[in-house]
């Protein structure tokens, strides 16, 4: 018997029952929501409910106190064991695809391709070595909507190789779709990272294996507003961003649909299907943008840096040959103003030789925008570039399914998140 858990990140399962019982056709949906969908919850602190917080709660079973993963990527830098590395150590064979924020610890792993934040070895093969690479490209500049000529060529080899033939079809049907429709690439990565698990799953044989998708949690951040969930007519988005008659979640929760029923058609499998934590609707929009050029940016403030890393939309690392040039630009970075009222760079995290930022304002960026830096004066709209505009921010709450076999190791109803590890443990009958 192998076991197979889908993080289905964020994903609202309480507005996926509005699309139901309005009488929407979701056959994977209807088979889980009931007395085996369970809630769970994530941390209190609203700056702790955060992804790449809950998932590696899940990964260690424990909470945000105990594991002290608090950025996208930190995992690398914890001792605290995965299940991944329990499950293998007891003797069973592990596969992940891309886990968040998860580090890759195994001695011989089925596969492992790690998210496109975390750098953490992916498996030694080389197709998985060429999606690391370029799911890395594709998602860390997925806002400048470039992909390298590489990347393009990484990516066709591997969708020829891993993707059924079957498939190839549909799915660039859906990718020719998805022009001026962002939500769809976002789908399209999923549909793609599915197909890529399901050929590996059945090649590999694992006996417990992961798949992290991430187009619901950020389909529901952009794009909430436009959903049968909010209700709220002034709570709308503008139409030069996604049109009215468009509903990219139900689009969404239909893809979602197709996958939970291949889940659920294998056989002498269990499934977990978890969500980690959901959303809930702003209650006005907030508009994110990103640097279009870090390294540019940077050396244009004279800040003396190692090495600048993007993260997810509006977030960097940057790092420093020395704590005394890391507190420098601190420094001046609290000094980026714009419109000389707020700071562009409201989120600083100074870890002794590196900082960890978070570009946090959330206004409407026009030509009239300025950036202000000591005594230069800039047009901030120059700088950053448009990612989307944000319509949803997290909640504690969760879901989690559990299939029949899983029920009698399942956790309490409305127990932490971190509780689903030990669900895994016992099913492997490895002691925590």
């Amino acid at each position: 018997m192998n076991l197979i858990l889908v993080e289905l990140n964020e994903i609202n399962f309480d507005m996926v029952k509005i699309y139901l019982d309005k009488g929407i056709k979701l056959p994977g949906f209807d088979a889980i929501i009931g007395d085996q969908l369970l809630k769970t919850r994530a941390e209190e602190k609203y700056e702790e409910i955060e992804p790449w917080i809950q998932w590696p709660s899940v990964h260690t079973g424990l909470s945000y106190d105990g594991h002290k993963v608090f950025r996208l990527g930190d995992s690398i830098n914890s001792d605290k064991k995965q299940f991944f590395e329990k499950v293998e150590e007891a003797g069973y064979l592990v596969g992940a695809i891309s886990p968040m924020n998860a580090s890759n610890k195994l001695q011989n792993p089925a596969f492992f391709i790690p998210d496109p934040w975390t750098k953490t070895p992916s498996d030694r093969s080389f197709l998985s070595k060429a999606l690391k690479s370029a799911l890395s490209q594709a998602v860390n500049d997925n806002s400048k909507s470039k992909l390298t000529v590489s990347t393009i060529i990484k990516l066709s080899i591997i969708f020829l190789a891993l993707v059924k033939p079957t498939r190839f079809i549909p799915l660039v049907l859906y990718a020719i779709k998805a022009y001026k429709k962002p939500w769809r690439k976002a789908l399209f990565l999923d549909m793609f990272l599915f197909e890529i698990h399901k050929t590996l799953y059945k090649r590999k044989k694992p006996n417990f294996s992961t798949i992290f998708l991430n187009a619901g949690a950020h389909i529901q951040h952009h794009y909430f507003y436009n959903s049968q969930y909010v209700a709220k007519p002034e709570l709308s988005n503008p139409s030069w961003y996604v049109q009215e008659s468009e509903d990219p979640c139900l689009e969404m929760i239909k893809i979602y649909d197709e996958i939970i029923q291949s889940f659920l058609s294998l056989p002498s499998t269990e499934i977990i299907i978890a969500t980690g934590l959901s959303q809930k609707p702003y209650d006005k929009l907030k508009y994110y943008y990103r640097l279009n050029d870090h390294e540019f940016f940077l050396n244009d403030l004279g800040i003396v840096f190692s090495s600048v890393i993007p993260r997810m939309t509006r977030d960097f690392l940057i790092t420093f040959n020395t704590s005394e040039e890391a507190i420098s630009a601190e420094i001046k970075l609290n000094k980026v103003m714009v419109n000389d009222t707020f700071k562009l760079f409201n989120d600083i995290d100074n870890r002794g030789k590196s900082l960890f930022v978070v570009l946090t304002l959330s206004d409407e960026i026009t030509e009239k925008t300025q950036l202000n830096f000591e005594s230069r004066t800039f047009i901030l709209k120059k700088h950053v570039v448009f990612v989307a505009i944000k319509n949803g921010e997290h909640q504690s709450e969760g879901f989690a399914y559990f299939s029949n076999g899983l029920m009698k190791y399942a956790p309490a109803n409305g127990s932490q998140v971190s509780k689903i590890h030990n669900t895994v443990l016992n099913f492997f009958r490895i002691s925590n």
